[in-house]
């Protein structure tokens, strides 16, 4: 049972800016928040160390932690990475071996600050979450616990550029996106007369990071270096790992629980990629009280009770009809002990005559079926991952099984649940040398809606190594091991179990070079479900508490925001078009007095039948101003392909008020090495 700590709350008081000097004289901006009386009575820090501006891109958000846990008797530091926000210097890519050295230094630093009792810990999410996990693994003295949410350890299995070895057209977004945020320039309120300095810099010698993700499309070093599952042994101090079923990150979870030896907890929520305290879908929890939990118990040696509770809690979801946004998923927490749990076993399921049949016999009648799904097999599927902000969540599945080779249970007798990893065993051949297969597992409701519950994608060229790809040999069959997401589902009576494959999944996942048809053999292949028991601690679980959300922070939306998803087929041409604006309007941060510009619009289109018309096109805007400083950045990306390679072009226009101070562009073609 969960130990109440009350932590009396402290005054705080918060500097805006600190400048951390490295050894080798580049100046990290720092935002910090500390116990009024931290000089004299030193506390434990917590650092969270991204790229992504403290002085407006993250701005609202720390507000609200910052105070938050200062006021419980911690010192809270974000900081801008090199090259990033208000910070010196240039940053060249995700986790770069500078990246990482240089969070060495600050948490150095950190620990010798006269405010500090020398006790670290590093918290994040997504890119936070990220190299919390890599900095932990490199031993830094003072780092005595971390937490990581919606991130992984795995940078190319689960990770914004490939899934199962497929190139995801979120690869090209994330791109798009850095390529703006990383060309902005600092603050003068900062830096003063040298942003324009910096700017420049930045603007000259930066890149385009699209280009090294493409050049590495199977997991080499590239991809090795940051990926902690390369050696959990590394890391030596406390995890704690939050993910959320709408985020697409949660697998880490998982593997982190089963692969580290040092004290961890796992939880993962009905959430898309937030933070838990602003976790949507709902229901969103208290959770910077669990993570205070967690800090007192390994910074300040407090009993908090966090560690006599499961290892493990899940939102165990509930049947819902499908739509693409949900304010709340239903639902309710369930805990495991231990992870992997051997309370859940792997329960087959035959396949055949589009029957799916509980037990390892094979259904009768079992056949050889093709599998040639449209192009755009994937158009319900939503957004590899979620953001809990717009509608980019799987819809009714029906559109996509159209074009898909389906089995369906019969009506279950009784409700059941499952938690964890869903496999398939797939006997598949295939009439070209490269090719791949989506597999879904769905919720088929009374009414004949279908809910996807999770999926799994595989580049069938790395059906046995995820390093040497080897071509496939048309008609020759296979047997493919196809892991889906982790999953919490509770299947109702009544309900049918669908299992779905197509052998394509744009706009989720860019297609194969050529059009392909696929050959099932059902007698030889087996799909299993982690079916789990009833657990009677379940009821008895503590509650989390109310979301934390109070803030100082106050802001004026000056310009209205615009949001459009629209999916657009034209009949005339045989094009489809998925279309996404996200336009945040002009906004003020009354406080700082600075107005921000913010938009990026996507269109992704194809041809069926024609892989050579797919294409990713991303446009975006982020202007910054106060009084007479007025910055706008504008990029373009554009991602197509042929047979044997990718092209990419792009470009960008950075203007200082109405005048144009820099313009570039890149036009580059890079193989695609079974892809």
């Amino acid at each position: 049972m969960t130990v109440a700590i009350q932590t009396p709350l402290v005054a705080v008081r918060e500097i805006e800016n600190a400048w951390i000097v490295l050894d080798d004289g580049c100046r990290l901006a720092a935002r910090i928040w500390l116990p009024e009386e931290a000089g004299d009575n030193p506390v434990p820090a917590l650092l969270e160390y991204l790229p992504y501006r403290k002085s407006d891109g993250t701005a609202e958000r720390d507000a609200i932690a910052g105070p938050f846990v200062a006021a419980r008797g911690y010192a809270y530091l974000r900081v801008d990475m090199r090259g990033s926000g208000d910070s010196d210097g240039l940053i060249e890519d995700e986790y770069s071996e500078r990246e990482l050295g240089d969070c060495l230094e600050v948490i150095a630093w950190i620990a010798r600050q006269s405010w500090c009792t020398g006790a670290v810990g590093m918290l994040g999410i997504s890119w936070g979450g990220f190299n919390a996990l890599q900095v932990a693994a490199l031993r830094p003295p003072a780092l005595k616990a971390i937490i990581t949410i919606c991130s992984t350890d795995d940078r190319y299995a689960d990770d914004v550029h490939y899934m199962g070895g497929c190139l995801l057209n979120d690869n090209a977004w994330w791109a798009a996106q850095m390529f703006q945020r990383t060309t902005l320039p600092p603050d003068p309120r900062w830096v003063g007369d040298r942003w324009r300095d910096m700017w420049m810099q930045r603007l000259e010698q930066g890149g385009h990071w699209i280009v090294p993700w493409l050049q590495h499309p199977h997991r080499d070093d590239y991809w090795k270096h940051g990926s902690v599952c390369e050696d959990f042994a590394a890391i030596t101090c406390p995890v704690y790992a939050v993910g959320g079923w709408a985020d697409g990150y949660s697998n880490a979870v998982f593997r982190l629980l089963a692969g580290l030896k040092v004290p961890r907890k796992g939880l993962v929520g009905p959430w898309a990629h937030r933070y838990p305290h602003m976790g949507r879908p709902g229901p969103a929890i208290g959770f910077l009280r669990e993570s205070i939990r967690w800090w007192d118990h390994w910074l300040k040696d407090r009993d908090s009770g966090i560690l006599d509770e499961p290892m493990l809690r899940v939102w165990m979801q509930e049947s819902v009809p499908p739509r693409p946004d949900y304010d709340q998923r239903p639902g309710r927490w369930v805990a495991e002990t231990q992870w992997p749990s051997p309370r859940i076993a792997a329960s087959p399921f035959s396949m055949g005559n589009g029957r799916l049949e509980a037990g390892d016999g094979k259904t009768p009648g079992g056949n050889l079926v093709p599998i040639a799904s449209p192009l755009t097999a994937g158009l319900a599927g939503g957004r590899w991952c979620g953001f809990g902000k717009s509608p980019d969540l799987p819809f009714d599945q029906r559109l996509a099984d159209g074009g898909s080779v389906v089995y369906d249970s019969a009506p279950l007798e009784d409700d059941f649940e499952i938690l964890g990893a869903p496999l398939a065993e797939l006997a598949l051949s295939a009439d070209g040398p490269v090719a791949m297969v989506a597999v879904r597992l769905s919720d088929l409701r009374p009414d004949g809606s279908v809910t996807r519950v999770s999926y799994g994608l595989l580049n069938l060229t790395q059906r046995e190594s995820r390093e040497h790809p080897e071509p496939l040999e048309p008609g020759k069959h296979y047997t493919v091991r196809v892991q889906l997401n982790d999953a919490a589902h509770h299947f109702a009576r009544g309900h049918c179990i669908r299992l779905a494959l197509s052998s394509n999944y744009w706009p989720i996942a860019w297609p194969p070079p050529q059009p392909v048809t696929l050959c099932l053999d059902e007698v030889a292949s087996t799909f299993y479900l982690p079916v789990r028991p009833a657990r009677d601690g379940d009821s008895q679980l503590p509650e989390f508490g109310a979301a934390e959300t109070d803030t100082q922070f106050s802001k004026t939306q000056l310009e209205a925001p615009k949001k459009e998803h629209a999916i657009v087929h034209d009949l005339a041409s045989g094009e489809t078009r998925y279309e996404v604006l996200e336009d945040y309007g002009r906004l003020r941060h009354d406080d700082s007095g600075l107005e921000i510009v913010d938009s990026m619009s996507e269109c992704y289109r194809c041809r069926d039948g024609d892989p050579g018309s797919v294409e990713a096109d991303m446009h975006a805007e982020r202007g910054l101003s106060r009084g007479d400083w007025n910055v706008r950045i504008l990029t373009h990306t554009r991602l197509t392909s042929d047979e044997d390679a990718f092209r990419v072009r792009a470009s960008l226009k950075a203007y200082e008020g109405d005048e144009c101070l820099f313009e570039k562009e890149w036009d580059q073609t890079l193989p695609r090495k079974l892809l």
